[in-house]
């Protein structure tokens, strides 16, 4: 019972990500410098703290990961926030149609949007669309509607984590690769490579590609009225901004694609390439981006087994460790010859590191 008790508390701690859309409401609510917490406290705030303080690397045993498996109120933490994002929309539909915001206060509420498409939308309809449940596999298309990226569905599930690392991933960026040219050819080739997918079931099921009960084209209807209601109920300029707000939120979602598997390559064999193991993904354990994210940032966990549960995913030490945590990373990847110098040299020594690792007797 005591064991069953310290999970819940536990289970609590997921909370975390709500100081953001709190952060948030206020953004929408009050003008100045309030707008800007959402983004200083995830950009700012969070990165510092994680420079200051290791990361926790300790797992849960295997009694303790049962327990929270079966913990349903991880799962409700993130069931949560699909009306809490359609929520923050409508807060911020009605709250830049305000006529005295300044210039400047319509820019940071658009930011701050695009910062809930990329943390609630996106990140939580990643983990949501894992599953195994009809109803959470729908949560997850709900939420990434918010972003207009609901091919994300298809080509993570079906294309990323079978090409991960390799030449054939579009979400999987290559050493040496500048950041602003790997937006466009992730952003290109994986809507192509969803279409890709959702034709080549099609065939298998004996039916025309462009047939309704094309998944691809079911989004891109669902994405059309959705942006459709939004001009006739807010307008232009409402959209306009929803498109920009989008925008950010997807290209955030990028962003965290580029810093999780740089420079990191599968080996080819002659059956095809090797099974996707924790050293093909960058690790991160420090605490407020693993909270902040639902342990997104146990990234090799995840694509070592993508059916484990968010709250279960393990630290693996042989792993590639990030140098901090999700934001801060994503702070560096944007100024790409500090990236370049602090990553390359850190593949280096991992590399030379795995060597030795394997090559010694068992």
């Amino acid at each position: 019972m005591k064991s069953i008790y310290c999970m819940n508390i536990r289970a609590l701690k997921f909370a975390a990500p709500l100081s953001i859309y709190l952060l948030a409401w206020f953004a929408f609510h009050e003008k100045g410098w309030v707008i800007a917490w959402p983004i200083l406290f995830a950009f700012a705030f969070i990165p510092i703290v994680e420079i200051l303080f290791p990361a926790a690397e300790k797992n849960m045993s295997a009694a303790e990961e049962q327990i929270a498996k079966e913990d349903r109120l991880y799962d409700l933490w993130l069931y949560l926030i699909v009306p809490l994002q359609y929520y923050a929309l409508y807060l911020f539909f009605t709250s830049i149609q305000d006529p005295t915001l300044t210039s400047l206060e319509l820019i940071g509420r658009i930011v701050v949007m695009g910062l809930l498409c990329g943390t609630f939308g996106i990140n939580v309809g990643h983990e949501l669309g894992h599953r195994r449940n009809l109803y959470e596999r729908n949560f997850a298309k709900a939420l990434l509607l918010t972003s207009l990226y609901m091919h994300f569905y298809i080509e993570h599930n079906k294309g990323h984590h079978k090409n991960v690392s390799t030449k054939e991933d579009p979400s999987s960026a290559r050493r040496g690769e500048i950041i602003y040219l790997f937006y466009f050819r992730t952003v290109i080739m994986g809507f192509l490579s969803a279409w890709h997918i959702a034709a080549d079931e099609q065939k298998k099921k004996g039916k025309p590609v462009f047939h309704f009960s094309n998944q691809m084209l079911q989004f891109q209807l669902l994405q059309l009225l959705f942006i459709t209601a939004i001009f006739m109920f807010f307008g232009w300029m409402v959209l306009l901004s929803f498109f920009v707000a989008a925008t950010i939120g997807f290209l955030l979602l990028e962003t965290i694609n580029y810093i999780e598997h740089y420079g990191l390559e599968r080996r080819k064999t002659e059956k095809g390439y090797e099974r996707a193991m924790p050293e093909h993904s960058w690790n991160s354990s420090h605490v407020l981006g693993r909270l902040i994210l639902f342990e997104l940032s146990r990234h090799s966990d995840h694509h070592y087994l993508a059916s484990r549960k968010y709250q279960i995913l393990r630290h693996h030490d042989h792993a590639p460790q990030m140098p901090t945590g999700y934001p801060g990373m994503v702070i560096l990847s944007l100024f790409p010859p500090l990236w370049f110098a602090i990553m390359n040299r850190r593949i280096d020594r991992y590399q030379q590191a795995y060597q030795l690792m394997v090559a010694e007797p068992k």
